[in-house]
């Protein structure tokens, strides 16, 4: 549960943007989307790999 403290000058829209902030640091949309489907462990290391080679080679300035 997220709490927002907002004192009572505060305006409600800059207590929307510290929550939509806090939202997003704790991840939580991020966390459901994974849940949604199950994916084997070896596909989950699959794309890491490639996902490391794809920026390194960006990185090098190799990419085709």
């Amino acid at each position: 549960m997220l709490i927002i403290d907002s004192k009572d000058c505060e305006n409600i829209d800059k207590a929307l943007k510290k929550y939509k902030k806090k939202f997003e640091k704790s991840r939580v949309l991020l966390h459901l989307r994974e849940r949604q489907c199950f994916t084997k462990p070896s596909i989950k290391r699959r794309t890491e790999v490639l996902k490391a080679v794809y920026k390194q080679q960006m990185a090098a300035g190799k990419f085709d």
